[in-house]
């Protein structure tokens, strides 16, 4: 058996085939243009990606069965006769529907959003955007006068051009605010809610099963990019957890098959995967909206020139010397929900250098990271070791200062690609395969050092505390709302 897993991304779209022997190999990558129409909307053309995810297929040349996994909140809308999209895909980073989520909120509407679906109110779950593109783009109207509009995350328009299915999966949808955790299906109470007709969404399927045949070959698998990366670290008891530290850092453990949440602890359930009909596996996740986004946006402003340069630093941690940053240059996600807050270095002096600033920007998303993993820590007893990929498990600082701050052990697999794994590996098992290929070995395993963790992480809340509430109301806020 052979597959091709493609992972669509924020930045690119990557495909790589597994077969059952265990070969996993990569077959092609191509990245994407990013769109900023106006400060903190963020857009991709879904035509570039749809025609990326082909060609990401067709390179891998003959295969028994096509997984892909997504964005997760980015959303696309499109017409169902012609299958063209009328609007750029709203990606999950966007924040314009800050005003109309933060209104719904001064409501009581978020009590609604937590109890059905898990989530709090806020631009990055897709149901807002779904409600922007109806209230602002004039053909979204006709269209569902016409019963023609088709609303959906960036999975469900893939499928429909790919193969003629209208549908998404369990853990695509439960990024949405639509779906009730209880049920799997669409809310009749959160699509009222948002303004989102359910006769615009697409059916909810498991994330391993069948979604439908792409010239000839069934694709097998959907799903969420992290849970695949879920399963792609081999994470499958409670309290299993691995961390991605992409353009964000997200954070995912396993909770079991029943749904586990408390919003005090501002951490999201969400649905893990369901692989055709075995019962549903539920997950705990917290995200932090910048990591290597953050560390990008520095080296663009000249504070470092290659990696290497950042990978490790002779004085000791930032934090302990009073240098802190925070890593909200998007606002701040799990366990604050703070669209208002701002990013700040605070510390500064004439002594301070471009590596002290680096330093204590790797430093803050650790420290951001740890904070999620405390929260949920609350919910689920975590296991002793952290499993870490993405692009920057490679640098040697973060990965000690990790397990220095949550005093746990980190482990860095052998294969750099587990979410595309992660997903090969799903689509494998939709195809009907009764076992799986070996796992990769793990690398590199750090284990804990230093006994700084408790010090750090209050002294990092003073400098949280600073940032947060930032921005008043002026701004994005308020463009979005005059659009």
């Amino acid at each position: 058996m052979k597959v091709v897993a493609v992972d669509q991304g924020t930045t690119g779209t990557k495909s790589y085939t597994l077969s059952d022997n265990g070969q996993f190999a990569a077959v092609a990558g191509f990245e994407h243009r990013q769109i900023y129409p106006r400060p903190g909307w963020v857009e991709h053309d879904p035509e570039e990606l749809l025609r990326h995810v082909t060609d990401a297929i067709a390179a891998a040349g003959p295969v028994d069965g096509i997984g892909i996994d997504n964005q997760g909140e980015t959303i696309v809308a499109w017409d169902a006769a012609t299958g063209r999209p009328i609007y750029n895909a709203i990606v999950w980073q966007d924040d314009r529907t800050n005003a109309f989520t933060a209104r719904l909120k001064a409501d009581g509407a978020e009590e609604l959003t937590l109890s059905v679906a898990g989530l709090p109110l806020d631009p990055y779950f897709s149901a807002s955007k779904l409600r922007w593109i109806i209230d602002h783009v004039p053909e979204a109207k006709e269209l569902l006068k016409a019963d023609r509009l088709r609303l959906g995350t960036s999975d469900s328009f893939f499928l429909a051009r790919l193969t003629g299915t209208f549908a998404t999966d369990v853990t695509t949808a439960s990024r949405t605010s639509l779906m009730s955790l209880a049920t799997l299906q669409w809310d009749e109470g959160l699509c009222a809610l948002f303004g989102v007709p359910v006769s615009c969404l697409p059916e909810i399927r498991a994330t391993a099963g069948p979604f439908g045949e792409h010239r000839g070959v069934p694709v097998t698998a959907s799903l969420v990019d992290q849970q695949a990366a879920l399963f792609g670290h081999g994470c499958a008891k409670r309290g299993d957890i691995k961390i991605t530290f992409g353009t964000g850092a997200f954070a995912l453990s396993v909770a079991g098959p029943e749904r586990v949440d408390d919003s005090r602890f501002g951490i999201l359930p969400t649905v893990a995967w369901k692989i055709s009909q075995s019962p549903t596996c539920f997950a705990l996740e917290g995200g932090v909206y910048n990591a290597a986004s953050a560390v990008n946006w520095a080296r663009d402003l000249g504070l470092f020139s290659s990696y290497e340069e950042i990978n490790g630093f002779d004085a000791e941690p930032a934090i302990l010397r009073d240098l802190a940053f925070v890593p909200a240059l998007s606002g701040l996600g799990c366990p604050h929900w703070d669209r208002r807050a701002s990013g700040m270095w605070i510390g500064l002096g004439l002594d301070t250098t471009r590596a002290d600033m680096m330093q204590c920007l790797i430093e803050g998303v650790v420290l951001r990271t740890a904070e999620v993993i405390e929260a949920m820590s609350g919910l689920v007893s975590i296991g002793e070791n952290i499993s870490v990929d993405g692009g920057m498990a490679k640098n040697a600082y973060l990965l000690r200062f990790l397990a220095d701050v949550t005093q746990k052990t980190v482990s860095v697999p052998s294969s750099k690609d587990l979410t595309a794994l992660g997903t090969a590996r799903m689509a494998m098992l939709g195809v009907g395969a009764t076992s799986l290929p070996s796992l990769p070995q793990t690398e590199l395993t750090v284990t804990p050092s230093g006994s700084y963790g408790p010090a750090a992480r209050e002294r990092f809340a003073e400098a949280l505390a600073r940032a947060r509430g930032w921005k008043h109301g002026t701004g994005n806020d308020l463009a979005a709302a005059d659009q």
